[in-house]
């Protein structure tokens, strides 16, 4: 009868939720205030174009170009970062102008929030000082404008190559007029990334009475203008009401790629693009369903969702051509770029092998061609550039993740090869890792957090040594996987800096945080966040720990103490703070889960509870920098109720559902369910669990269970159960090895 039940209740969840569109639940300007560094713009899931306005404004909370708090738009460009702490792109950046006599001032727009518009694929805004309501839309390859103009003698739309934000500068532009309605170039700058290139093409349906351009603020007589900074004004007059449209079309290899991106819009019909667009993100949406009657939680959940598939970005352009990392042109199949990996790694990247398998080998094969490329596999690569940013080498990882879930589609030996070199570099603080066996303080500044990250990355080696059978490599790796415990003071009970003679740093104190990166010994941290990132080695830390109580309790005082944070620089990035739990870094994502591994997944349930509330659906409803997607990746899987604390272990540690039921679609046509039963405010704890119909007890899910399809039942109660959870053999991590 309770199957019956079940099944009766999945068809009505169907039902239930294909009469909804899960687009209207996704609010885009959520994480647009405060740290969050979100876009509202018009874009495709994983799409090279980005179509977002720029407020013009300089500084840390502009690092996507825009932000909630701001009144004015200098333009509309069509590329941007998803919530990195850094600045740049925003590359081809174009304003429609009324009254606006061609000159090289900075020209801006008031706009109301009242009169703005974003939702997946779409964005308008009405720009007050020039009467124009403004309408986005793209495709992968190609942004999709319409302008409704008043009438004027004098309307036109300005190209401004020279637009750039913090880090970013530009080196070269050009601009050519091939015909009345069709223009192309290419604008290389530098900045975050060294050698950007992007080439563009646009084309308007409507003839261009004039051109005017500047070069290096010069007016220029020409059709076509090669400078540092070019400007370019298209002229024309227009009638009340009508809509002009403009489509700009992407490449990073040439110019020809760009015209051919222009063909991915076949007509004028910018409606049917919207539609497309829409059609793109409801069928991704559908892949991780959600029932829920909280609709301020659907909106956060789902807003997450798409958060999580607005990077890496397709940088292969329509004949599958690109700029490599030595700034020649390459070819390759769906080829990927901004690779955050410092955040990802911990659960963007494996959510992508629940919601996105079949895009993880062309992700892969990306890394694999960055290495081919530049002998190493990237560490934070924008624009196929390697800007070396934060630490570790966590392409690795990721990597592992796939081969040890049996993700095929690419090269198993040569992937194992890349990750070998990448370890053995001599860069970034590798070398003194090999012979010390950790990173001295007195040798490379943020000493801890390399060491402790380079040991799980080398544990990942490890792990797919074993997988491949190279026992002498696994035994290596394992060893070099336990560099941690050289850091690790169990007098302190933190991992802390040493020098290269042995001596402990002093002095010592654990809320200290610096962000000059050559001074800290952690990164974007403190001892109190980075001393719990063992998630290889979770057992070995609680026994130096004192044990599962003494290390719960630790736990417990991460989450209570005071989360005044020391240090006259310390890092801004430390954010969304309980206690010293900073849930605005990815740093501290993993730690309220690891509860579960000394027998009190109650414990995890409660602070997993008090973490979620620091998401909302308002403007400034993340606590931190969004990162790519790990932010949100880290809600997306704690409301279905698990999370990877070791993200290439293959299993996922249960927390707590927020929700009645969760579907995951899976590549094979199967189904994956989690079903919370007796859900209400006062059963906040995991009574029972059943996988199939079936008794279970492990506080843990594996990946290949996942991927069978089934259903994870879960029975809610007012007092956690005795049995769940409970037991040695029910803990997460005890059969990694």
């Amino acid at each position: 009868m309770k199957k019956l039940l079940l099944a009766i209740t999945f068809i009505f969840f169907q039902s239930y939720i294909f009469s909804q569109r899960l687009i209207d639940y996704v609010n885009p300007f959520i994480g647009t205030a405060a740290h969050g560094h979100t876009y509202p713009g018009a874009t495709l899931p994983f799409g090279m174009v980005q179509l977002s306005p720029d407020n013009g404004t300089q500084g840390w909370d502009w690092c996507s170009g825009y932000n909630y708090s701001d009144s004015l738009i200098q333009g509309f460009s069509h590329t941007h970062l998803s919530g990195t702490g850094i600045g740049d792109l925003c590359d081809i950046s174009v304003m429609p102008l009324v009254n606006i006599d061609p000159s090289i001032q900075k020209i801006k727009s008031s706009f109301s929030h009242k009169q703005e518009i974003a939702t997946p694929g779409y964005y308008a805004v009405l720009l007050k000082k020039f009467d124009v309501w403004a309408e986005l839309t793209s495709t992968l390859h190609c942004g999709f404008h319409k302008y409704t103009f008043p009438d004027s003698k004098n309307a036109s739309i300005k190209i401004d190559l020279g637009f750039a934000i913090n880090w970013d500068a530009p080196t070269e532009c050009s601009f050519k007029k091939i015909n009345d309605s069709t223009f192309a170039g290419y604008r290389f700058s530098t900045g975050w990334a060294k050698d950007q290139k992007i080439f563009f093409a646009i084309k308007l349906n409507k003839i261009v009475k004039s051109l005017s351009l500047f070069a290096n603020d010069q007016s220029i007589n020409a059709n076509e203008a090669k400078a540092k900074d070019v400007k370019a004004f298209l002229q024309f007059e227009t009638t009340k009401g009508e809509r002009v449209l403009m489509k700009v079309g992407l490449s990073s290899a040439d110019i020809e790629g760009a015209l051919e991106s222009l063909n991915e819009i076949k007509d004028w019909n910018f409606e049917r693009i919207k539609t497309d667009a829409e059609n793109i993100w409801e069928r991704e949406l559908r892949k991780l369903q959600i029932r829920s009657d909280d609709i301020v939680l659907k909106q956060t959940f789902y807003t997450a969702l798409y958060h999580t598939m607005l990077a890496p970005n397709r940088f292969s352009d329509r004949y599958g051509n690109y700029k490599g990392v030595n700034g020649t042109t390459q070819h390759g199949k769906s080829i990927y770029t901004t690779s955050s990996l410092w955040d990802t790694f911990r659960a963007e990247n494996p959510l992508l092998t629940l919601t996105q398998t079949e895009l993880v080998p062309f992700i892969i094969n990306s890394y694999l061609s960055f290495y081919d490329q530049n002998k190493l596999l990237p560490v934070w690569d924008l624009q196929f550039n390697e800007t070396n940013c934060m630490t570790g080498y966590h392409a690795i990882p990721i990597i592992a993740d796939a081969i040890l879930k049996g993700i095929t589609g690419f090269d198993y030996e040569k992937a194992y090869e890349a990750m070998k070199a990448s370890a053995d570099q001599n860069i970034r603080g590798s070398d003194v890792y090999r012979q010390y066996n950790y990173v001295p303080q007195d040798k490379v500044g943020s000493s801890v957090t390399i060491t402790l990250e380079y040991a799980y990355d080398d544990w990942c080696i490890a792990q797919v040594a074993k997988r491949l059978g190279r026992s002498n490599d696994y035994r290596d790796f394992m060893k070099r996987g336990l560099n941690w415990r050289n850091l690790f003071d169990r007098k302190t009970g933190f991992a802390r800096p040493k020098n290269s003679d042995g001596k402990w740093v002093e002095p010592f104190d654990p809320y200290y945080s610096e962000h000059d990166e050559k001074k800290a010994a952690y990164t974007e941290g403190n001892a109190w966040q980075h001393s719990f990132f063992v998630p290889h080695d979770v057992y070995g830390l609680m026994n130096y720990s004192g044990g599962p109580k003494r290390f719960a309790n630790k736990l417990d005082s991460l989450f209570t103490v005071s989360s005044f944070v020391k240090g006259v620089n310390a890092s801004p990035d430390i954010s969304g703070m309980i206690g010293q739990y900073a849930q605005g870094n990815e740093p501290s994502h993993h730690i309220a889960y690891l509860y579960n591994y000394a027998a009190m997944p109650e414990k995890t349930a409660d602070r997993i509870r008090q973490i979620s509330r620091l998401y909302t659906n308002k403007e400034d409803g993340l606590c931190g920098n969004e990162d790519c997607g790990q932010m949100s990746a880290w809600y997306v899987f704690s409301v279905i109720g698990f999370y990877p604390v070791n993200p290439a272990s293959g299993e996922y540690v249960i927390g707590v559902p927020f929700t009645q039921e969760s579907v995951l679609q899976l590549p094979d046509g199967k189904v994956f369910r989690v079903v919370a039963l007796e859900m209400n405010e006062k059963n906040k704890y995991i009574k029972e669990v059943k996988w199939n119909g079936e008794k279970y007890t492990k506080s843990f899910i594996k990946h290949f269970d996942i991927m069978k399809g089934g259903a994870l039942e879960i029975t809610m109660g007012p007092e956690p159960g005795k049995e769940w959870g409970k037991a040695v053999d029910d803990l997460p991590g005890r059969s990694v090895k």
